[in-house]
């Protein structure tokens, strides 16, 4: 019995060449290089999704650390102390207090220094 292959082969080939229309040059009209093309930006995305949450952590240590420092403390005393005094708020919630509530950020940062002692 003979396999048609028709039209999942146009379906396959519209969905690849819809993938990388607005690719400049060859890319964008050539199957091989749409596949080549397709397979590598899909690389680009992944490897971005990671990147992306790599620079928000990066971009709330910086907050934390800019908002700790004129209180006395720098970043990473103010995390041991936030451990010890075991306080459980993650960057991301701190980095918000410190940019948005100053006060509450300080009052936070008040309690871990009273661990310390």
């Amino acid at each position: 019995m003979r396999v048609k292959t028709a039209v999942p082969r146009h379906k396959r080939r519209r969905r690849l060449m819809k993938a990388v229309s607005g690719f400049r040059g060859t890319p964008n009209n050539r199957l091989r290089r749409a596949k080549d093309s397709a397979q590598r930006s899909m690389n680009y995305m992944f490897d971005g999704r990671k990147i992306k949450k790599r620079n928000y952590r990066a971009m709330w240590i910086v907050r934390i650390n800019a908002a700790v420092r004129p209180l006395g403390m720098d970043y990473s005393e103010f995390m041991g102390a936030l451990v010890k005094a075991s306080i459980e708020i993650d960057r991301k919630v701190l980095a918000d207090l410190a940019v948005s509530e100053p006060a509450a950020f300080t009052r936070v940062v008040e309690m871990a220094r009273a661990a310390l002692k």
